[in-house]
This record gives structure tokens, C-alpha cells and sequence, in this order.
């Protein structure tokens, strides 16, 4: 059933990082169990797809980081992975295809070609807490990003939401 309606990419993702059962079903928000939103499913749309791979990194890292608030742990790899998760995914659907756009994801793809995603991450995502690595060149990522890119507007989207594990059975 899962391989039927996932590219190959977020299948792997889902067998490698953990347990498929929580991806079921559509949830609220906070706690330590995330549901995969229904329109995930259904809905082939490039974009909603690559965000469906950042929402899949993005909660297979806080599970992995554990806590007992999955939901609400973060950090600086988890964000890196899940925004080149997107990236990936992002470009795989667009390949081929110069008619799909989108001004975030055109953006992202643009940041990491300049080698900046990871000055990306911390310049509009950073949290309190996150270890930072050392080799960050801020100054040069705001040079190039005002004069690449001085409109670019940051984006998030979760497709899904987190519940409480001893809620799951509820509808």
C-alpha cells in the first residue's frame, strides 16, 4: 500500500528511518507521534511532494532526537537534512520540466548551488540550542544573498502534523 503511492525517495526514507505506521493518518499538532497529512497521498503536485520529503526528514530526525516532546526538538542537522531532502526532491521533479516553478524551491536550489545552504539554515531558521558548526561564513551569504536574491522570502510548510502516540487510535 505505501509503495503504491510514494516516489522511491520517500519510501526509503520512511523503511530506513523508522516505523511506517506513524505516516497513516492526519493528526494535530504537538507530541511524539507524526501523521502524514491525507492530501500526501493523494495529490502529485510537484511542490506539495518535495515539502511532503522536508515534513518526512524533518520528523524522522526529532523522532531520532527523541525527547518527550519529539515534536519539539530541533536541531541544526536535523533542519540542514530535511532543507536538502526538499532540495533533492525538489529538483528531481523539476528535471526535465522548465515549466515548473516555485520562488522558494527555485530559491533554495540557487542557495546551494552558491554553497550556502547550510548559512541558509541558521540565517532564517536557526533555533536557541542548536550547536552550530564552525566553518558558517555569514558575511559572505548576506554579500551574495542581497545582491542574488533580495526578495527571497523564507518558507516552511509540514505536510502533517504530530500527535500523542496513546491518542493514534482516535479519530
Amino acid at each position: 500500500m505505501i509503495a503504491r503511492r510514494f516516489p522511491a525517495v520517500l519510501l526509503s526514507l520512511l523503511l530506513a528511518a523508522c516505523n511506517g505506521e506513524i505516516y497513516l493518518r492526519d493528526g494535530v499538532t504537538d507530541g511524539d507521534t507524526f501523521y502524514l497529512a491525507q492530501k500526501a497521498l493523494v495529490d502529485d503536485d510537484p511542490v506539495v511532494q518535495s515539502w511532503v520529503s522536508y515534513s518526512l526528514m524533518r520528523s524522522a530526525c526529532q523522532l531520532e532526537l527523541g525527547g518527550d516532546n519529539p515534536a519539539r526538538q530541533s536541531s541544526f542537522g536535523c533542519e540542514v537534512a530535511a532543507r536538502r531532502h526538499l532540495l533533492l526532491t525538489w529538483q528531481e521533479k523539476t528535471t526535465g520540466d522548465a515549466e515548473l516553478t516555485n520562488p522558494y524551491l527555485d530559491d533554495l536550489v540557487a542557495i546551494h548551488q552558491a554553497g550556502f545552504l547550510d548559512e541558509h539554515v541558521v540565517g532564517y531558521f536557526r533555533q536557541r540550542g542548536w550547536s552550530m558548526p564552525d566553518d558558517l561564513d555569514m558575511r559572505a551569504y548576506r554579500r551574495w544573498s542581497t545582491a542574488s536574491m533580495p526578495r527571497h522570502e523564507p518558507e516552511t510548510r509540514l505536510i502533517g502534523s504530530w500527535n500523542y502516540a496513546r491518542n493514534a487510535g482516535r479519530d
